[in-house]
């Protein structure tokens, strides 16, 4: 899956003279929590609603709503912005997205084509991919395993299940307690909870969880 099949389209973009003010109505009423910062249809930084919020003054201040008004005025995007903006193509795999968002601490990439901005990927965008990837409005078995980390181990897994009738909806594999494993998630649907409890112990290392999940 690459960022271009779920980016978020079309883009809300400001210009970097906004007033913060105005930015952040503008946020509220898009329901977004960042936007990228243009200037003649160029990125030249990107901000959120936190940034907005952090460079408003502080509501124990002593100055009058007349004085705030005014000093929020004068308090731009460009003031407030980041400026060295990473971002991804639409030929970005979703993966790697995800990784250089946790790797950077940011909820947020611009999606460029060429130099044009064509959409952005969220957080959000990543955690609804993460419910499809796990079958979270699937219902069925779910299932969490540790299997050994062994040429063909996840062949026989499914191949087994498929044999007695099983349907997978869902399948995510992690990292296991030490190199010599790793812990399988999947959801199934066509088979009785006792049945894959059966067919599985023969074939794991260790049957985490198993139970009837969700929709």
């Amino acid at each position: 899956m690459l960022i271009g099949e779920r980016m978020s389209h079309p883009v809300i973009t400001i210009n970097p003279e906004m007033p913060i003010v105005d930015a952040l109505n503008l946020m509220k009423r898009e329901g977004i929590r960042r936007t990228p910062v243009t200037k003649e249809g160029k990125i030249v930084g990107i901000v959120s609603d936190k940034d907005l919020l952090n460079a408003s003054p502080s509501q124990a201040t002593s100055l009058s709503v007349w004085e705030l008004n005014y000093l929020m005025s004068k308090i731009i995007v460009r003031d407030v912005m980041t400026k060295n903006v990473i971002t991804v193509s639409e030929d970005t795999p979703i993966e790697e997205a995800a990784r250089i968002m946790a790797d950077n601490k940011i909820g947020g990439l611009p999606v460029l084509r060429g130099d044009k901005i064509v959409g952005i990927i969220t957080e959000t965008d990543l955690f609804k991919i993460f419910l499809e990837l796990m079958g979270a409005r699937e219902w069925g078995v779910r299932v969490t395993a540790l299997i050994h980390e062994q040429h063909g181990q996840l062949a026989q897994i499914t191949q087994a299940i498929s044999n007695a009738g099983g349907n997978f909806v869902a399948f995510g594999q992690f990292s296991g307690e030490s190199a010599s494993n790793r812990l399988v998630t999947f959801k199934v649907e066509g088979v009785e909870q006792e049945k894959i409890k059966e067919i599985l112990l023969p074939l794991i290392e260790e049957l985490v969880d198993i139970r009837m999940c969700c929709s």
